[in-house]
């Protein structure tokens, strides 16, 4: 996952604010000659596809006057579904007890990918206990995505 300019994530976060939205987070992709930005959205009443919608028209109207990116974008605006992401700590601090994958930039203890319970954040860490019984503590700094793992019960 590529983070955003944060300037530009604030305007962002402003000018979905000012719609009565969140805005969860925001990621950018490569993909050919173009970029691909995804803005995460909720609100307190979920997210309907109205809310994805206007989200879309005003944030296509500041990236239009802003030219944020060199060449062509694709915008993608959702809610953050059953395996959100993760952007900050104060996030995975509201998911400790689920499940969770981890993907570090670099690897910890010959490991890239970690998948199980969050436990605790502390400090500047996520303190993951896997399957085997083992935890790790995993520095934010080194996390590249972090996915809550969604259950669906029927």
């Amino acid at each position: 996952m590529r983070q955003i300019n944060p300037e530009l994530q604030e305007r962002l976060a402003q000018c979905v604010s000012a719609l009565g939205v969140e805005l969860v987070g925001c990621e950018q992709q490569p993909m050919g000659r173009q970029v691909i930005l995804r803005l995460y959205i909720e609100t307190p009443q979920g997210v309907s596809a109205e809310d994805c919608q206007r989200v879309s028209h005003q944030v296509s109207g500041l990236l239009d006057v802003e030219d944020p990116f060199q060449g062509r974008y694709v915008l993608e605006v959702s809610s953050p579904g059953i395996d959100r992401v993760l952007f900050t700590l104060a996030q995975c601090e509201r998911f400790v007890g689920s499940e969770v994958k981890v993907r570090l930039h670099q690897p910890l203890e010959n490991r890239r990918q970690f998948r199980g319970v969050l436990v605790r954040v502390e400090g500047e860490a996520l303190h993951v206990e896997l399957a085997s019984g083992e935890s790790v503590v995993l520095p934010f700094a080194w996390v590249d995505k972090a996915n809550v793992i969604g259950k669906v019960t029927f």
